[in-house]
Parts: C-alpha cells; structure tokens; sequence
C-alpha cells in the first residue's frame, strides 16, 4: 500500500514524539520553545537549524502541520535554546523561501532527516534579541 502524505505525517510524528521527549533534555539540543496555541502553556521542540549572526534558521518538514509552526501562527514570539543558552526571538514563517535551498545552509544531519521525512518543507527565521 502506498504511504500518503497524512500517514508519513502520521508515523513520522509519532516516532518524534518518542525521540523528542528525550533530546529536548540533553544540554546540547536546540530546542525552539512556542506558546501553545489552545492551552498557553510552553511547547518546547527539538530540532535543528543555524544561527547566523542576530537570526535563527530552520525548516520545517512538515510546513504549516507542524504544531510549532501552528503556535507560531498564533503568537510569534518564541524562545530557542542554542548551545544550552536561551534567547528570546520573533519567528517569521517564509512561504517563499526556497527551503531546499536554505537546507545546503543547515547543518547536514539535521537537513538529511528533514529531507527524508518532510513532505511539505517551509523556512521559519527567528529574529533573536526582540
């Protein structure tokens, strides 16, 4: 039977959940913090991306599925852990960014999962500092 997007969606976000609730732990771990969008309580995420100077970058696999990038939508102001260091930011959605180009930017690792688990990729930057 041939995997549809909604149940790559589906299983790719289950095994994250798993994965996630461990690595938004460890020290190292970026993680993007959002406020929940029903319950206002913080929603922290792992994941990858870069910071370049005052801006963070990431993709995300699954664009506007995403739970992080639904609380974004609803409130914008967000927090990212970068090298066991909070900063507090705005987060941008890019609809018209290339994101397969913004990938070649990110670490690889990161860009290789999202590539083969992603289906409908979206670039979110974080202006940090605001």
């Amino acid at each position: 039977m041939p995997s549809t997007p909604e149940s790559k969606y589906r299983n790719v976000t289950r095994f994250q959940r798993l994965l996630n609730s461990v690595t938004r732990h460890l020290p190292t771990q970026t993680v993007l913090e959002t406020t929940g969008r029903v319950s206002g309580q913080p929603r922290r995420t792992p994941l990858g991306g870069r910071r370049i100077g005052d801006t963070f970058w990431l993709v995300s696999e699954f664009g506007e599925l995403s739970h992080y990038v639904r609380n974004i939508k609803a409130n914008p102001r967000v927090r990212v852990r970068i090298m066991g260091r909070w900063h507090t930011g705005t987060a941008h959605l890019l609809p018209d960014d290339d994101p397969q180009a913004r990938l070649r930017t990110l670490p690889r690792f990161n860009s290789a999962a999202v590539k083969a688990m992603g289906s409908s990729l979206l670039t979110v930057r974080v202006d940090l500092g605001d």
